[in-house]
């Protein structure tokens, strides 16, 4: 197998900490690499540098002759002025793109909801995201870099990416905190810490297996050297020392280190404590209708979340998730129907935006303020304690808030929730811009706390992780359990998806339109039609420019972008309609 890339003793720094320190590594033809690490440890450093779009302080970096190197970042380079279909199709009209089955998937699957036609002006966070991807894996490239690809896209999504790329022929390196998907899609695994890059043969659950193995090992020796450090010291101390055996060390096979370990959490002895905290009554919706905009995401649907429940919500983008969450906490009103809560709940919600946060406050402080100490089903934790467990050591506790990391904030958000001593939990996306050491200390808490919880996420990895059911909103105004859990979703999916049926493409002539003669009532009628529709072109214009220009100030709201961008397809629907009738009057008077 030919090296398409290899990195040579390359070393990289930005200011005096060293993210790459005399590192060696390279990537074969069709090689399908996960990278994972701490935030801040060097992985998107790791790609620039291997993508030759960062110089290395010194080393060498090689390419294959005539590689071509396709480069998803995490900030996309889209141009504001460009159509979707400029900024991914390259300017190809339907016909043209249509009739080649691989563009048409990627297209089908990354812009559902978009209108190809619609300015990258006014697109949100996601649909940018979405954009970026599908010009990417459009194009024909021997190495593709990806860096948090799944960022923004649904469970279904995901789930489609990762079929999608493992049937590329194309070598693959990815950056990802998705577990799930390195499983799913990579051949071997590099983790990126202190200057290191230390490879693994398998995908993320492989690569825990063969960590701990050589922790383990790594363990031993340790003992050994610290045993014959104490005999040198025995002999130092008495003379000679007396013949002793050596300890014998027993090297197990990977999979004995788990076999024996009890399930990450006791669900029954969480329960028993959680209906001690919350009594009997936790929240129901009863009976509820939602309404957002144009939609009906809820109709007559009834939702029971006992104490102790730990439940997991997927659906599309747009489905009504966020908005669920905010019926539960009391935020959103239901449009009929009622919320009722229980007289003991005490709940927080984990929303996805991070200015709720003073930026002028200081870590510890700021933590302290709402409580010294927590309690928990192991006892009690200091503020302190609980701001070490989540990475927050050294003169991070006292680092100002503002100059926290987006990772960084996004842990003391969450901290700052738990500290209060929550009996219901709402979390919506609470893995962005978590890495995957942050995540494992995350699912360890939660492992222990004593709750109901509600989880929004498209990690599929932490969502099977953390809950004991999952919930879906299919579309049909219900919250439906899957006792399959996630397959299950993907299966009902896929099914809904396959009984639409899809437009056809003829290729047959369209038939002759008769032309109205001059001077002729229906001449005339024409007229009158194109005048009429040409008020209501303007009037549709006007609407779309409103939703775009309101879709730039909801920023980071994504409840509020999810209805703005229904609204908007929902005009650009209208207007299709009113232009394809224009042109039929049009065409009368040609």
């Amino acid at each position: 197998m030919a090296n398409l890339l290899n990195l040579e003793r390359v070393s990289k720094a930005y200011g005096v900490r060293p993210l790459l320190d005399d590192v060696s590594l390279g990537v074969g033809e069709g090689e399908r690499i996960g990278v994972v690490g701490r935030n801040g440890d060097g992985k998107t450093t790791l790609l620039e540098v291997m993508a030759g779009q960062v110089p290395p302080d010194s080393g060498r970096v090689s390419h294959a002759r005539g590689l071509e190197i396709g480069f998803l970042h995490q900030h996309d380079a889209l141009v504001d002025s460009h159509s979707v279909r400029e900024a991914v199709l390259g300017g190809r009209a339907d016909h043209e793109w249509a009739g080649d089955p691989r563009t048409r998937e990627i297209v089908e699957e990354l812009l559902t909801g978009i209108t190809l036609d619609r300015a990258v002006y006014g697109l949100s966070g996601g649909e940018r995201r979405r954009c970026s991807l599908a010009a990417l894996l459009l194009g024909e490239h021997d190495l593709v870099v990806l860096d948090e690809p799944t960022n923004h896209l649904d469970v279904e999504a995901v789930d489609w990416l990762a079929r999608h790329l493992a049937g590329r022929s194309s070598a693959l390196v990815v950056v990802t905190h998705d577990r799930w998907f390195l499983d799913a899609v990579c051949q071997f695994t590099w983790e990126v810490h202190d200057g290191q890059v230390d490879a693994y043969e398998g995908g993320y659950a492989a690569y825990v297996l063969a960590k701990a193995e050589r922790q383990r090992q790594a363990a031993a020796s340790e003992e050994r050297r610290q045993n014959l450090v104490r005999k040198e010291l025995a002999w130092l101390r008495r003379g000679p020392p007396a013949r002793t055996s050596k300890p014998k060390f027993r090297i197990d096979a990977a999979n004995l280190l788990i076999e024996d370990l009890p399930p990450p959490r006791d669900r029954f002895e969480l329960q028993r404590f959680a209906a001690q905290r919350l009594g009997k009554d936790v929240l129901d919706l009863e009976d509820v209708d939602l309404v957002r905009g144009e939609r009906t995401l809820l109709h007559h649907a009834t939702w029971r979340l006992g104490p102790g429940d730990r439940v997991g919500i997927v659906g599309v983008n747009g489905a009504g998730k966020t908005s669920v969450l905010g019926l539960l906490d009391g935020s959103i009103a239901p449009s009929a129907g009622r919320l009722r809560t229980g007289r003991t709940v005490s709940l927080q919600h984990l929303t996805q935006a991070l200015d709720d946060l003073d930026p002028e406050g200081r870590v510890l402080p700021t933590l302290e303020d709402v409580r010294r100490v927590t309690r928990t089903v192991d006892g009690e934790v200091t503020a302190t304690s609980l701001l070490e467990r989540f990475g927050f050591t050294g003169d991070r506790l006292t680092t100002r808030i503002g100059d926290l990391s987006g990772g960084e904030r996004r842990r003391f958000q969450l901290l700052r929730l738990l500290m209060t001593e929550p009996n219901v939990l709402l979390l919506d996306e609470p893995t962005n811009d978590l890495d995957i050491e942050t995540l494992n200390v995350l699912e360890d808490f939660l492992d222990g706390w004593p709750g109901t919880l509600v989880v929004v996420s498209h990690d599929r990895y932490f969502l099977e992780r953390v809950t004991d059911s999952v919930w879906a909103l299919l579309g049909d105004g219900q919250v439906s359990m899957l006792p399959g859990g996630v397959d299950e979703y993907l299966r009902r999916r896929a099914a809904a998806l396959a009984a639409v049926p899809l437009p056809t493409v003829s290729s047959e002539p369209a038939p002759a339109v008769a032309k109205a003669r001059p001077g002729s009532a229906e001449e005339r009628a024409a007229r009158k039609t194109m005048a009429r529709l040409d008020k209501q072109l303007e009037r549709l214009a006007e609407q779309e420019a409103t939703l775009n220009a309101a879709i730039l100030e909801a920023g980071q709201d994504y409840e509020r972008l999810a209805v703005l961008a229904a609204e908007l397809d929902e005009v650009s629907a209208q207007r299709d309609a009113v232009e394809s009738e224009w042109l039929e009057a049009a065409e009368l008077l040609e």
